[in-house]
């Protein structure tokens, strides 16, 4: 079998292997030069060591088919998380967490040797994950909802202490979202129509309490002011001086003591 440069004459040889050398030249060229973008960091790595951690925005200088640029995104990033936890007596809620961090670039290398690229789901979820779920075990069910913010700093507080040693830095840290059992929503809402029902009993037999206070004030003014001769002189201003059929004894007027 003939070599590929034996069909071609002695000058078509020469070209082509000059153009050979051209690509190769170039593809050398080409990969010795790797662009860092805005909120990057690289890390110049040669036989899967870092040789160099101080490569910055721009145009980096490599040694072709020896080093090689990892780049470590510095830019602060979002993580979204639900988790199923249990609350100090037992009740099961799951909770929906956001996270803002963003990777210390003063400590990116010693999160590239130690985790690689995969640092979010390698550390920073399952820290998520223990953080809420330890906090929460601290609370009832009812304090979950009454002391939210008690409980989101108590997570935010364990997070930190869990991923700061990696060098990532937790920016904000928010709940969400709680959703208890069926179970439970439902022992909640009964507790609320029993307390609304209370209320309203409550309510009512108090206004009843004041009704009938007024009433029996009125009465007793009433009676008060109903004196004998008041009783007589209203009487006579409304009797029409007709005697009634009906004889009740000499002295009518003696009824009301009218002499």
């Amino acid at each position: 079998m003939k070599r590929v440069f034996d069909v071609y004459p002695s000058n078509n040889k020469k070209v082509l292997l000059y153009a050979l050398i051209g690509v190769f030249v170039l593809i050398t060229i080409l990969n010795s030069f790797q662009t860092i973008k805005s909120g990057e960091v690289g890390l110049k790595v040669r036989f899967g060591k870092i040789v160099d951690t101080s490569l910055n925005e721009g145009l980096n200088l490599k040694i072709p088919y020896i080093e090689q640029i990892q780049k470590v995104n510095i830019k602060v990033q979002k993580s979204e998380i639900t988790v199923e936890s249990s609350t100090k007596d037992m009740q099961t809620i799951t909770t929906t967490i956001a996270v803002n961090y963003r990777v210390d670039s003063k400590k990116a290398s010693n999160l590239y040797k130690t985790v690689g690229n995969t640092y979010e789901i390698t550390v920073l979820e399952p820290a998520i994950k223990e953080s809420i779920k330890s906090a929460i075990a601290q609370y009832n069910a009812e304090e979950i909802t009454t002391k939210r913010s008690e409980v989101s700093q108590n997570c935010l507080t364990a997070l930190q202490g869990k991923v700061e040693k990696y060098g990532i830095v937790v920016e904000d840290f928010n709940l969400t979202d709680f959703t208890f059992s069926q179970e439970y929503t439902k022992a909640i809402e009964e507790k609320q129509v029993a307390e609304q029902n209370l209320e309203r009993a409550k309510l009512e037999a108090e206004a009843k309490i004041v009704e009938a206070e007024a009433t029996k004030k009125a009465n007793d003014l009433l009676k008060q002011s109903l004196t004998d001769e008041l009783i007589a002189k209203q009487f006579i201003e409304k009797w029409d001086g007709k005697l009634p059929t009906t004889y009740a004894g000499d002295d009518i007027l003696g009824l009301f003591n009218i002499k």
